[in-house]
């Protein structure tokens, strides 16, 4: 599998060549595709898929591609990146356009994270920064990309006793919304997810 992923990134960097010198590396089980480190791609299982934006929502709508999906110890999650096909392969003026636009909208979150810490963000105080931080998980824009699913997962590695509140108030922070502004479908979402998750785990959540 890995062979066949080398050949899809070493073909989405000549496809994309005129965006800037593109960069791969290992990320989520697959690999990030980066312009000056904005991720505008990822590769996994030999599949290509671009990042969403508002740019692309009117492609999405009329192809409705697949998005990224990770699993891991039985769960699974939805990346926010859509699946190229062959059709979109074929039509380089397009994919090149969609491509573009994923580039500019990662280099403008970028540019808005740059200086933006965890603590910053709602829900989130000093003491949940270190603790992300020693999950892993670094910046905002890392937060974002994982998620608030994964970005639980890992806190609960090194603090099992974290309850689903603290899930509530990731996604929150993710979203820009305190934890209390949550949707309810998305909070009903997030808590059977959490209890699947833990099942196994003789831990409530």
């Amino acid at each position: 599998m890995k062979k066949i992923s080398y050949k899809r990134i070493y073909q989405s960097q000549k496809y994309f060549s005129l965006l800037g010198k593109i960069k791969s590396r290992a990320l989520f089980g697959g690999y990030s595709l980066a312009v000056n480190d904005a991720v505008f791609a990822m590769v996994s299982e030999g599949e290509l898929y671009l990042r969403m934006c508002e740019e692309s929502a009117t492609y999405q709508a009329q192809h409705s591609p697949p998005l990224l999906t990770l699993r891991k110890r039985g769960c699974s999650q939805q990346l926010k990146y859509f699946h190229v096909g062959e059709r979109l392969w074929s039509d380089e003026p397009v994919l090149l356009q969609l491509g573009k636009f994923s580039l500019e909208d990662a280099l403008r979150e970028k540019k808005q994270q740059k200086s933006l810490r965890i603590k910053d963000l709602p829900n989130l105080s000093f003491h949940m920064e270190l603790l992300l931080s020693e999950a892993g998980i670094k910046d905002a824009q890392m937060l974002q990309h994982l998620g608030a699913e994964m970005a639980w997962i890992r806190l609960r590695k090194i603090r099992k006793q974290l309850s689903i509140n603290v899930l509530y108030s990731l996604e929150g922070a993710i979203m820009g919304v305190h934890s209390a502004a949550l949707p309810a479908q998305r909070r009903q979402e997030l808590q059977e997810w959490a209890l699947a998750h833990v099942k196994t785990e003789g831990v409530r959540p």
